[in-house]
């Protein structure tokens, strides 16, 4: 096997053992880039080789965290220090911050060696990966679709194995869909578990996080010990637990699973979606779990209804001074002027409403987990669409009246701010790829990891279907 084969953390025992040294993963992930990233664009601002080279050496005789020697590129919302951050938006297109992110600290501090960024959305605005500053992603195993958003450069570079392993961040499913159109993992932490960086909104902004991807289990519970942990300057906070030691329990043996589809037909979906997922969880009957098809345990208006107000009220409110500056508003996308359009006009009463349907929702999903230990829906509603089409206007006859209208099916989890991991369950009659949500209770990160590590030994989708690049 190839070193950029290799999972990170079978790389990071190799480099452990001597069997290898971090200067041949990098020249073998290098040479990885140099032959793929050209076709399909994941990895951008990729930082000059002999510099990268040079980092490597110098870390073949060190020792450090469990990512020592590793390359790792760092999705292009979070500030990387010395490395262009773009937020994919000519307005930052040449930004160079003077300090890492949080989430870029915690990864550098564990021995990482960064050596670009993942392409993204403008702003991480819709799950489509593409921007004026460095084009769109495309997906691995079709390279005229899309390889979702809005963390596609991170699934897609795992998926083409440039990456062994990547951050991401979910707001909208983020995390999910472009790891269910790559067929690799996706894991949105509990909120609260991978905290952001201190911020003015911090009390109201519990939409996003931050996570893991990989293409093993393993390396995303073994990502995720390192991003997790309280930064005591945002509220919230969540102690990490023990993710890699939960997976020695991996077992979907009397776990009981509730399905909940395409939301009793709230959720148009493409031909296929819903019978490819139905099969994976047939599957995981055959390995002891216990699935219960539910009706619609909350009005998918309702939720919709919140979920948009909330999100224009932030994004109103995080993208004032841009917006209030015409040169620079005049270079954001259309997407985000809408968000910010809808935000500016709304009323305290609307947001306060909207706030109330997220805590009813929440308390229902509490007592869902009264009798099951895991909750399932489709990853996406869409098959992987062209990547020269910006988002998808229609499904089965339904038309989408927003640009993200066609993710709906990812609300659910976002507004309770739910452990999820986006599972691969195999690919379509146009041999594209699909994953599946499987949600568990607040704070049951390990426990939805472990389920996740049981469907990973059973089926290894992401190490059975490499695409042919």
């Amino acid at each position: 096997m190839e070193l950029w084969e290799m999972s990170a953390s079978d790389l990071s025992r190799g480099i452990a053992a001597r069997d290898f040294a971090p200067s041949e993963v990098m020249a073998a992930h290098l040479a990885r880039i140099g032959a793929v990233n050209g076709a399909v664009n994941a990895v951008v601002s990729l930082r000059d080789a002999d510099a990268l080279m040079a980092e490597a050496r110098a870390a073949d005789d060190g020792v450090g965290g469990w990512l020592h020697g590793l390359p790792l590129a760092v999705k292009d919302l979070c500030a990387t220090k010395g490395l262009r951050t773009t937020w994919g938006s000519p307005i930052y297109k040449d930004f160079v911050p003077v300090k890492d992110d949080l989430l870029a600290a915690r990864m550098r501090a564990a021995g990482a060696i960064f050596i670009g960024k993942t392409n993204t959305p403008e702003w991480g605005h819709g799950s489509q990966s593409f921007n004026p500053v460095f084009g769109a992603t495309r997906n691995p195993y079709d390279l005229g679709r899309t390889a979702g958003g809005s963390s596609g450069g991170a699934a897609a570079g795992l998926a083409a194995r440039m990456l062994p392993v990547a951050d991401g961040s979910d707001m909208m499913g983020s995390l999910r869909n472009p790891a269910g159109f790559c067929n690799v993992y996706g894991f949105r932490p509990s909120w609260g578990l991978v905290p952001a960086d201190a911020e003015g909104e911090a009390f109201l902004a519990t939409l996003a996080t931050e996570g893991p991807m990989g293409r093993t289990i393993e390396d995303v519970a073994r990502l995720l010990a390192v991003q997790a942990g309280v930064n005591p300057e945002v509220p919230f906070g969540r102690e990490p637990g023990d993710f890699t030691g939960a997976l020695e329990r991996a077992s979907l043996r009397g776990k009981r699973i509730a399905w909940l589809g395409d939301w009793g037909g709230a959720y148009a979906m493409e031909p296929g979606i819903l019978e490819i997922c139905r099969a994976a969880l047939a599957q995981m009957e055959e390995m002891g779990a216990m699935v219960e098809e539910v009706a619609p345990p909350f009005p998918a208006g309702d939720l919709w209804s919140a979920w948009v107000t909330l999100r224009a009220m932030l994004n109103a409110n995080g993208f004032a001074e841009l917006f209030s500056d015409p040169a620079k508003r005049a270079m954001i996308k259309p997407e985000t002027l809408w968000e910010i359009e809808a935000g500016k006009g709304m009323s305290a009463e609307q947001v306060y409403r909207a706030s109330v349907i997220r805590s009813r929702w929440y308390a229902e999903v509490a007592r869902l987990f009264e009798r099951f230990d895991a909750l399932a829906l489709p990853t996406a509603q869409v098959w992987p669409f062209a990547v020269d089409v910006r988002w998808p206007t229609e499904i089965a006859g339904a038309r989408m009246d927003t640009y993200h209208r066609w993710m709906e099916v990812v609300i659910p989890v976002s507004l309770a701010g739910l452990p999820c991991l986006s599972l691969p369950v195999g690919f379509g009659a146009q041999g594209l790829p699909m994953g599946m949500q499987l949600a568990g209770p607040m704070g049951s990160d390990a426990a939805v990891l472990a389920m996740g590590q049981a469907w990973h030994l059973a089926t290894d989708w992401p190490g059975q279907r490499p695409p042919l690049l």
